[in-house]
């Protein structure tokens, strides 16, 4: 499982020029899902980001966590992270897992967020073509992997 992480101090996602997920502070997140992910790969990144200090605290230093600046998550489903450059100059997609795969653990990595953590998170809809606008505050953009540990 992959996710981009971005601070942002505001972001939004549409369907057909319909806004369906805004936040103000806190991270837009890019999710990915692979076809050897398991729960404790959704349970690990769900815990990675939820503990994330990368807010400036009152002396300025990246050390406070999105609960403690009462932020907010838009998440958005990804499968283009899984993306095989390798050959030529058309992507393949065969990393990424498949849509039933890939939806039943997006959807699981949401509800961790919100019941386990008690954050507060805005989606779009998985498989739909979406548009996303977001500032990047800083910018600060960080990756993480549940296969890199």
């Amino acid at each position: 499982m992959k996710v981009i992480l971005q601070r942002v101090t505001e972001a939004s996602v549409a369907i057909d020029q319909q806004i369906v997920g805004s936040i103000g502070l806190g991270f837009m997140l890019l999710v990915g899902i692979a076809p050897n992910d398991t729960e404790e790969d959704v349970k690990y990144v769900a815990r990675k980001v939820a503990k994330m200090r990368i807010f400036d605290d009152e002396e300025g230093k990246m050390n406070l966590s999105l609960d403690q600046v009462g932020g907010q998550i838009l998440s958005i489903s990804q499968f283009t992270l899984f993306a095989d450059t390798r050959k030529g100059n058309r992507p393949s997609f065969t990393d990424a897992a498949s849509p039933d795969i890939g939806e039943t653990y997006y959807q699981l990595f949401n509800r961790e967020l919100q019941e386990v953590y008690g954050l507060d998170v805005e989606t779009g809809r998985f498989g739909a073509d979406m548009a996303v606008s977001l500032v990047n505050d800083g910018p600060v953009t960080i990756i993480v992997d549940s296969k890199d540990r």
